[in-house]
């Protein structure tokens, strides 16, 4: 085992005896991203995207595919459900929307739920 120097032989099942992780998995730990290292990926139109997320009051007239584009800046996974469902992954934390329709711009409690998720990985403007 990896983990495990004193394990000469892993078992039959390619596993760890005190884990019973296989081999090949590695467990790595969390870092969540500094300001220094996610801001080196955002281009303008993402960082003025991050201020009106955070700005007071919620803006109502951001459009949802900027804020998608934001979170795919930051190296989100991008989950697509079904309809207009879609959810975003990233360090284990995920957090599901619903697209606004017909209109294209964000409801506030989308924004405020935007900022919220941001806030949970760690992201501040």
């Amino acid at each position: 085992c990896i983990m495990h120097s004193e394990n000469k032989k892993p078992l039959k099942s390619g596993r760890c005896k005190k884990t019973a992780l296989r081999r090949w998995e590695v467990i790595y730990p969390v870092v969540i991203d500094s300001k220094i290292s996610y801001h080196s990926f955002m281009n303008n139109a993402h960082r003025r995207t991050l201020q009106a997320i955070f700005s007071r009051p919620v803006p109502t007239t951001l459009e949802w595919r900027r804020i998608e584009h934001l979170f795919a800046a930051l190296g989100c996974e991008t989950i697509e459900g079904n309809g207009s469902r879609v959810g975003f992954k990233k360090h284990g934390i995920r957090a599901d929307f619903h697209r606004p329709h017909p209109s294209k711009e964000a409801k506030p409690y989308q924004v405020r739920a935007a900022r919220k998720y941001l806030e949970l990985l760690g992201i501040q403007p």
